[in-house]
């Protein structure tokens, strides 16, 4: 894996951590090399969409503490259950987010999570 100058910033002050960035950047490798004890869902997957579109709340209560999220931007409403998680939990690094499509995952954030995720 390519050292990044970033890694040192995935561990700050927030409930969640957002990576953005074009396709085949290396966002992924990035975030699950930094967070080894996460789970890893991807949400490009139909079946894991499906589950967290129809039970956000059963979906995020089987990851537990906390997990990396890949391509989140494909399941936008999950980022309002995220927040709540976030204010009733009132603790740091529970989410590793990550998304490719800039302009709608940065609308998503701006209106969910708020002060809420460091976005690098």
């Amino acid at each position: 894996m390519i050292e990044r100058e970033i890694t040192p910033c995935l561990v700050g002050l927030h409930p969640f951590v957002t990576v953005t960035g074009p396709r085949q950047s290396g966002k992924t490798t990035l975030c699950r090399a930094a967070f080894p004890h996460l789970d890893y869902v991807n949400m490009e997957a139909p079946d894991q969409r499906e589950f967290a579109a129809s039970d956000p709340r059963g979906f995020l209560a089987r990851l537990g503490e906390g997990a990396i999220l890949d391509e989140i931007q494909r399941v936008p409403d999950l980022l309002s259950y995220l927040q709540v998680l976030a204010d009733e939990a009132k603790r740091n690094r529970l989410f590793v987010l990550t998304g490719s499509e800039q302009f709608r995952l940065s609308d998503a954030m701006s209106q969910s999570l708020a002060g809420r995720t460091a976005l690098l």
